[in-house]
């Protein structure tokens, strides 16, 4: 597993002449990134006696936050496999008619399951945008600068997981698919990057005081 390297190890197989991991993997990773400085503002403000009463509340940010964290590292693992899936189904026989059908419909499903994941992380990463408000608002004070960095690294992966879709939907048949995907990333991107806009701002204002 990818996520089981050291950094150095995977940015040196990111760095090869190796297909995978490559741009949905690492999109993948830096989302996880975003999630876990979230995660750090969170952990230095639960228990905290200065934050007693907003504790509950940053509590659940953090299970959450957490919880995506996990869910992003998943894909960064996932990406890569689908990537090879991908590369297997474009190298199936296409002599006879029957090998040719079996080859196109092999890749059109390939296609869709390595847009599947870019998409999950797009959607996850988008999801981290939206627990972080609350750190910026209610978490430790010291750490609001971290806020800044993992919102600009999570929309980061949105923007990377869309247009590790996109590549994927060039290649496709199923128009309603191309369709519905491409809309759904449209909006996740548009939503995504008023909310990192804000926070940025917020961030930068805070950290200026």
């Amino acid at each position: 597993m990818l996520t089981g390297l050291s950094v150095c190890e995977y940015v040196s197989q990111l760095a090869s002449n190796q297909p995978a991991p490559g741009g949905g993997s690492a999109a993948g990773l830096v989302g996880a990134l975003g999630a876990a400085l979230g995660e750090m503002v969170a952990n230095f403000t639960v228990g905290r006696k200065k934050y007693a009463d907003v504790e509950e509340e940053v509590g659940a940010a953090l299970g959450r936050l957490t919880d995506l964290r996990g869910q992003l590292l998943r894909l960064t693992d996932a990406d890569a496999v689908a990537y090879t899936q991908v590369g297997a189904a474009y190298g199936m026989p296409k002599e006879t008619d029957d090998e040719k059908a079996a080859r196109a419909e092999a890749i059109e499903q390939a296609l869709k399951a390595a847009a599947e994941v870019p998409r999950q992380i797009a959607l996850r990463a988008a999801a981290v945008l939206d627990v972080l408000p609350v750190l910026l608002e209610k978490g430790n004070q010291n750490l609001v600068s971290d806020v800044g960095v993992g919102a600009r690294l999570a929309f980061a992966a949105v923007e990377c997981g869309w247009l590790n879709v996109e590549i994927n939907l060039g290649s496709m048949k199923d128009e309603q698919h191309i369709e519905r995907l491409r809309t759904e990333m449209q909006d996740t991107v548009e939503m995504a990057g008023n909310m990192c806009r804000q926070l940025w701002d917020a961030t930068v204002a805070r950290v200026r005081g």
